[in-house]
């Protein structure tokens, strides 16, 4: 096995090439060879590629619903008085100012007015 020193500038690159890692980790684990050992026919590696497609394919249309599922909510939610939409993903109760006025004292009329979060 060969090690490597790598500097990562982006995080997100950092990630990726970890779950490469750990993939290969799994990949060896299973089958007991490297990609680079495996002598399996063109055609096999060609099928393995559609199934790995197909199943992204699967993936991003569940996603897609997840997505229009959300958005519609969003929508719903634009209705309600108390509730301020963030964005598809987030969505935060207002909170209430309860205004009490009140007057000074008995038979005056100046008032002085109170601002309460409920």
């Amino acid at each position: 096995m060969t090690k490597q020193e790598i500097e990562f500038r982006d995080p997100v690159v950092q990630s990726v090439v970890n779950k490469f890692v750990d993939r290969s980790d799994v990949g060896f684990a299973k089958y007991g060879k490297t990609m680079r050992d495996d002598q399996s026919d063109v055609f096999v590696w060609l099928n393995h590629l559609q199934e790995e497609l197909m199943d992204a394919t699967l993936y991003l249309q569940r996603l897609k619903e997840e997505i229009t599922t959300l958005s519609q909510e969003k929508e719903r939610l634009k209705s309600v008085k108390d509730i301020d939409v963030i964005d598809a993903f987030e969505v935060k109760v207002k909170k209430k100012k309860t205004r009490l006025k009140e007057r000074l004292g008995p038979g005056c009329n100046s008032f002085y007015t109170i601002e309460i979060d409920d």
